[in-house]
């Protein structure tokens, strides 16, 4: 009888233990996804501080809207093109709004959406000032519903082909070089150069020109909230904390993050002050190769050592350099904020360096034809990335130019998307001056304050 009475407490032990490492698990993967979402705030200020005054509210807008309307295309259909049980090697095929999705899968729903909104979030930043509202509704949707969806199943999903390569062979893309910021960066590659250029970019003979964002503080704010998320978008990638190790793989993506992203940032800002593209001390340029070398870090901050991560941010400023210029002075595209270089730059060397500078299964540390050929289904893998997102892109964005709703018209891009658009500009003149009366006894706005009141009246 005892010892019956001890096997039933065993087993009552074992089930609570049980429940406490799933509820540790969800909890995990709920506070890491929290932090990824305040991601979009740094984004906000990002774009807000990259773009003139007057298409404030519009960029900002379009932030939220990244967030609101992924919210429902991710519950709707997102989620199940992913994830979706059963599913085949190439899309999943259940869980649309949530029909038969087990409640356990809520956190994991919850994480993975605020990926998708990064992904889409990444292509209003290159297509800023000049976009329709209209527009960005349809392509949002379909970015975060379709196209970055198809590409999570591929790579993350049990049953995806990229997964479940010949003879064993996986895609390594720890946290999503390829899938998340390729994806982003390849569409806003494609709809920036179908959109065309800002009014005034550039020169009648091509020479760029200088569009100067309203507010540096802004971009500044945006950068160090940016770095702050990317702790949790490539910590949290572990997906659970309950396992033994998990919270020294947690550590590990952490601690490659910042010392890819940090070398990025000084290799950027060094090459330059050396004199490419203007010999300054660019805070700007700083930020950019910062956020270049926690991109290209996310494909293997969990399978690199210390000096692997130092390696990746170096060529990953190197990189950020190239992209910038390739695409502004070679492509003649008008990206704003430097996404296609941030992202999709930086993405395709992060997915290339895993199965070069991996310490279990790299090339540089075993030089054997199991890292050969995990060298070459990685660069397969960032092609099909590429040529999806490209295809399905030229056909989006082309299919709304030739709509006519892709751009605004020249009269408002001119004037400024804030006020005809949303009648709310984010510096309203009525809202300055300080009230206090000028020497003629009338209220006045930013007139100086001269004896308007007594000693005694302080």
């Amino acid at each position: 009888m005892a010892d019956n009475n001890t096997l039933m407490q065993l087993l009552q032990l074992s089930s609570k233990f049980e429940a406490l490492q799933s509820n540790s698990d969800d909890f995990f993967l709920l506070v890491m996804a929290c932090l990824i979402f305040f991601m979009q705030a740094g984004f906000a200020f990002l774009e807000a501080g990259s773009v003139r005054s007057k298409n404030t509210t519009n960029i900002l807008l379009k932030n939220l809207l990244d967030v609101c309307l992924g919210a429902f295309v991710y519950w709707a259909f997102g989620y199940a093109f992913a994830f979706g049980s059963p599913g085949n090697r190439f899309i999943g095929t259940r869980y649309f709004f949530f029909e038969n999705m087990p409640s356990e899968l809520y956190s994991h729903w919850f994480f993975h959406f605020v990926f998708a909104a990064t992904a889409a979030t990444i292509v209003s930043g290159a297509m800023a000032e000049r976009t329709d509202l209209s527009a960005y509704f349809i392509y949002s949707c379909l970015i975060t519903g379709f196209i970055y969806p198809v590409v999570t199943h591929w790579a993350w999903d049990g049953t995806g082909w990229l997964a479940n390569g010949p003879g064993g062979v996986a895609y390594q893309d720890f946290a999503g070089s390829g899938v998340v910021h390729m994806v982003g960066g390849t569409a806003a590659l494609v709809g920036a150069a179908i959109l065309g250029p800002r009014i005034g970019r550039f020169d009648d003979d091509g020479t760029p020109k200088a569009l100067e964002g309203h507010t540096v503080p802004q971009v500044a704010l945006g950068g160090f909230i940016l770095f702050f998320g990317f702790f949790a978008f490539n910590g949290g990638s572990q997906a659970s904390i309950s396992v033994e190790g998990d919270g020294v793989v947690v550590a590990i993506a952490v601690v490659n993050t910042i010392i890819s992203g940090g070398t990025a940032a000084i290799i950027a800002l060094v090459i330059k002050r050396a004199g490419f593209s203007g010999k300054r001390w660019s805070l700007l340029t700083c930020i950019n190769g910062g956020l270049a070398g926690m991109v290209a870090i996310c494909a293997g901050c969990n399978a690199v050592a210390a000096w692997g991560a130092f390696i990746i941010g170096l060529i990953s400023g190197i990189t950020y350099i190239f992209w910038s210029w390739l695409v502004l002075n070679v492509m003649k595209v008008d990206d704003p904020l430097d996404a296609v270089a941030v992202h999709l730059g930086g993405g395709l060397w992060g997915v290339i360096s895993v199965p070069l500078l991996s310490y279990q299964s790299g090339i540089l540390t075993n030089w054997d034809n199991d890292s050969g050929k995990l060298l070459g289904w990685n660069l397969l893998g960032a092609f099909i990335i590429f040529a999806w997102t490209s295809v399905l892109s030229l056909l989006l964005f082309g299919s709304l130019k030739l709509a006519g709703i892709l751009r605004v018209s020249e009269e408002i891009e001119i004037k400024g998307l804030d006020i005809p658009k949303h009648g709310e500009p984010a510096y309203p003149l009525s809202a300055y001056g300080h009230g206090w009366a000028t020497g003629n006894g009338k209220a006045g706005n930013g007139a100086h304050v001269n004896g308007a009141f007594n000693e005694g009246q302080v």
